[in-house]
């Protein structure tokens, strides 16, 4: 009879140190101030022109279950910019999207894509950039609408590591891990 508020009690302790790690201690812990040092990233610079994107997509038991390399073209028109992506997958698979990015005199951004539900949110600051949004997978994929959130870092060389998680009722399904640069750029060593 005693021993039930004890189990309570370490049930509840544990619950809590879960809590506090996912917000503390991950991926979710993140913020936009936590990148005020190094090169800054001005989206208007950075996505402008032939971009060239490779990546992998790791499911929910951590394998990689996707890879592909993308071609975006990108334009501004003052704070208003147009990018449209074209995915390759190993799959065969060939998915499109354009994304319009409006972006605000304080830094923040708003996200439109024909695949989100509403509009995504963000923000740029210092050597980051941010993006939440909930994007609706094909019909193909299951239609399912997932929480997801991009984390963009500039690199010293100028290319981008991208890093973004997708999540169904808070857990996370998917994560994708990707390069971004210029499509004519070549580095030392290519």
């Amino acid at each position: 009879m005693w021993i039930v508020p004890y189990i309570l009690i370490g049930a509840g302790l544990t619950l809590f140190a879960v809590l506090m790690k996912e917000r503390y201690l991950s991926f979710w812990a993140q913020k936009p101030a936590d990148y005020t040092d190094g090169p800054m990233f001005d989206i208007r610079e950075r996505f402008n022109g032939p971009i060239v994107c490779e990546g992998v997509i790791y499911g929910p038991t951590g394998r990689v279950t996707s890879r592909f390399v993308a071609d975006f073209e990108a334009s501004w028109n003052g704070n208003v910019g147009k990018m449209t992506e074209t995915f390759h997958y190993d799959s065969g698979n060939v998915q499109n999207r354009e994304w319009t990015l409006t972006l605000g005199n304080d830094g923040k951004i708003k996200a439109e894509a024909p695949d989100l539900v509403g509009s995504g949110s963000g923000e740029q600051s210092g050597s980051s950039v941010v993006l939440n949004y909930k994007i609706k997978l094909s019909d193909e994929a299951g239609g399912h609408v997932l929480d997801t959130t991009d984390w963009m870092y500039l690199m010293e060389n100028g290319s981008i590591m991208n890093r973004s998680q997708f999540r169904k009722f808070g857990i996370k399904v998917a994560e994708l891990v990707a390069t971004m640069r210029p499509k004519n750029e070549v580095y030392a060593g290519e």
